[in-house]
């Protein structure tokens, strides 16, 4: 069916991110993988393109467009060829929402190198013992008695591009937990990572995603300056909640272009490969197969797409970002399950890129909140 949410910018945009990756990506992300990350300079490549900042006013650098649009072809372009910027959309997609909730010093200081890539940012929400239960956060930080600064201690996990990122956007407690107000009392303090006490664990090896760097981290008696509080103490979980929406249609895009990159996978392998003295394509039910498949996945492209007009909108609400999320992670994790199922024993050697998305897929009904809680999240939109 016709798109209709891209304008010729737009699309001019697209053209020049897939001649990008063709050129300067695909043929060195097999090093990335090895590495766990891309080079520290890529993110710089990609503040000269101009893919870092788009939605930066200009006044920080940025190109003053209000519009995720092009924060959404950058994911569309990525998933089509089966690779990654690394933290880029946790860094752009993530996190800038959070900093424009800083004050005019803050964005003076941190917009401009989060542009360039020079700052490169990460958020540390999740601990060991929190996963979906934010409210349970426990890394704490306590006011010194001159009122100069925090000190932060505790233990972050699953922090996507923490092992690279200048700053950190870390959740914490800064006033006692009241079990009457379990979401009182956290506030976003943002940690330079080269303070004193602050240190990267473990480098966690994931089933996929293995060019975006993920980590365990530690902040014992980190020092961080009360000008680097963001935002209003004891209000992290009012923006955390503010800014899920995007969160979640982030991935839901990722979803949706994922199986539609399986489908074309899969319909030129099943074109070119020969069973039994014939192409696969061939077999009705192969063709039976792609065509279900084809179905579902025009259903997530237009409920994606109709949510980014909504996020575009100001009105993509709490509910309808989860009802995005669960079908299009729900229809792509099906559709390249299938997809793969076509590629035979090569569907799961991993030159093909089709097992690249079957495993880099899988975590987007897990992060940015599990497809249960987008069932709850949805059932108390219906009254239950």
């Amino acid at each position: 069916m016709r798109r209709t949410v891209y304008n010729e910018d737009h699309e001019s945009y697209r053209q020049m991110l897939r001649d990008f990756i063709e050129k300067e990506v695909v043929p060195v992300h097999d090093a990335w993988e090895e590495q766990g990350h891309p080079p520290r300079e890529f993110y710089n490549r990609l503040g000269e393109l101009g893919v870092l900042g788009t939605q930066v006013s200009e006044e920080y650098g940025g190109g003053g467009e209000p519009s995720f649009k092009y924060a959404a072809i950058a994911i569309e372009e990525t998933t089509r060829a089966a690779v990654s910027f690394g933290s880029h959309s946790v860094h752009t997609n993530l996190m800038l929402p959070y900093l424009m909730k800083g004050t005019e010093e803050q964005k003076k200081r941190w917009l401009p190198g989060f542009v360039s890539g020079e700052i490169m940012t990460a958020i540390a929400m999740t601990e060991p013992g929190t996963g979906s239960d934010l409210a349970n956060i426990a890394t704490k930080a306590v006011l010194s008695d001159d009122g100069s600064h925090y000190i932060l201690n505790g233990a972050k996990t699953f922090i996507t591009g923490g092992a690279l990122a200048d700053r950190i956007l870390v959740v914490c407690r800064t006033s006692p937990f009241d079990p009457d107000n379990r979401r009182g009392g956290l506030s976003i303090l943002v940690v330079d990572t080269t303070s004193e006490g602050f240190v990267v664990g473990k480098k966690l090896k994931k089933l996929g995603l293995k060019a975006s760097d993920t980590a365990e981290l530690a902040f014992t008696d980190v020092k961080v300056p009360v000008d680097d509080l963001l935002g209003e103490e004891g209000e992290a979980f009012r923006y955390l909640t503010s800014n899920l929406p995007q969160e979640r249609l982030t991935i839901a895009l990722g979803a949706a272009a994922a199986a539609e990159a399986a489908i074309r996978f899969a319909t030129q392998y099943v074109s070119e490969r020969q069973v039994f003295g014939q192409p696969v394509a061939k077999f009705q039910n192969t063709k039976f197969v792609l065509a279900e498949c084809s179905a579902e996945t025009q259903a997530a492209r237009i409920m994606a797409d109709q949510a980014l007009e909504a996020l575009d909108a100001g009105e993509l609400s709490i509910a309808d970002a989860a009802r995005a999320k669960l079908f299009c992670t729900e229809v792509a994790g099906r559709v390249i399950d299938k997809c793969v199922q076509l590629h035979g024993g090569y569907g799961y050697i991993w030159e093909y890129p089709i097992a690249r998305l079957y495993a880099d897929t899988r975590v987007s009904r897990i992060y940015g909140g599990t497809s249960e809680v987008m069932k709850t999240i949805i059932a108390k939109d219906l009254g239950l």
